[in-house]
């Protein structure tokens, strides 16, 4: 038995599977942050991630908010330390300028690596009458910088994209020169 598939049914199917197949793409699809401005680079997994404070020539600090500042709020800062310094001296220092927030409390200091090696901060405190917190990276870029990518947001919003503060910190690497 033959069997006839009408032109319509035929265009319907082939619609369909090309609309499957951007989908399927679009799921898996990150974003890179490139500026000429910085030395850094960094993916965004997810698209809700837009940039408030763009880099310059004079400022290489750049921010992101995702969706709305309260669910997450990401600063990325450049510090300096000397060849001999320890990571743990730039984590005490930035811990005592959070301990003055109100209902602060610390939490645990881990490992991280990715294409830069370093460790992470967690803190809690309450801001505007809300449960927040804070996850810190401290990526060692050479013997002189360390890179703080500053994670806050509103406490289990934050905890919810957990996944995406460490795909970014995984994802962020420096661009050698030269």
């Amino acid at each position: 038995m033959k069997t006839h598939h009408s032109p319509l049914r035929t265009a319907a199917f082939v619609a369909l599977s090309i609309s499957l197949w951007f989908c399927g793409h679009a799921f898996g699809q990150t974003d890179a942050f490139s500026d000429p401005s910085v030395e850094y680079t960094f993916e965004l997994p997810d698209p809700r991630w837009k940039m408030t404070v763009k880099p310059s020539a004079t400022s290489p600090n750049v921010e992101y908010v995702f969706g709305d500042r309260r669910d997450g709020h990401l600063e990325v800062r450049k510090l300096s330390m000397t060849k001999d310094g320890m990571l743990s001296d730039i984590i005490k220092d930035e811990e005592e300028k959070l301990q003055f927030r109100p209902g602060y409390v610390a939490g645990r200091e881990e490992n991280f690596g990715g294409f830069l090696k370093g460790a992470v901060f967690n803190f809690e405190f309450v801001g505007a009458g809300r449960n927040m917190s804070g996850r810190f990276y401290f990526l060692r870029a050479n013997d002189n910088a360390v890179y703080l990518l500053r994670f806050v947001g509103e406490r289990d919003k934050l905890k919810s994209i957990r996944n995406q503060t460490d795909s970014i910190a995984r994802t962020f690497n420096v661009r050698r020169s030269g």
